[in-house]
């Protein structure tokens, strides 16, 4: 009986082999990347810090300087003073105040009837995500 297709040759084992070790790299290396992009987005964390604070002239005002020291950039939506009052705030709060990563912003705090000296205050920052910073305790002086 005749062979058939005698003139056809295959692959070899060794370029076989070759090709399924490439393609198997190209693929690990497509899931890696896309694993890592994933990663990037579910480990955005939200933090702030109390850089600097002062008081002002008889009391009547607070300067509070907080800086985005996380990996994304939030929105701030609270200062509060003693975890219940909020303050009155300039730059305002009207709606979240967008704090980008590694920028800082400086809150002139007012309250009715000023500050008691000798008096502690617990100053907390919330943010649009429900995140509550703080709180950071300052004494009039």
């Amino acid at each position: 009986m005749r062979k058939l297709f005698k003139s056809k040759k295959a692959l070899s084992p060794v370029v076989a082999a070759i090709i399924l070790i490439a393609v198997t790299v190209a693929v690990s290396i497509a899931v890696a990347a896309w694993m890592g992009a994933l990663t990037f987005t579910f480990m955005a964390t939200e933090q702030i810090t109390f850089t600097s604070f002062t008081w002002g002239s008889s009391n009547a005002y607070a300067l509070m300087t907080v800086k985005n020291t996380g990996t994304t950039d939030l929105s701030i939506s609270a200062v509060k003073i003693d975890t219940a009052t909020p303050a009155t705030l300039s730059p305002s709060l009207g709606t979240p105040y967008l704090l980008t990563k590694g920028s800082a912003v400086t809150f002139n705090m007012t309250r009715t009837g000023g500050f008691s000296s000798g008096i502690s205050y617990e100053f907390t920052v919330t943010t649009a995500k429900g995140n509550t910073f703080g709180p950071y305790t300052k004494t009039a002086p």
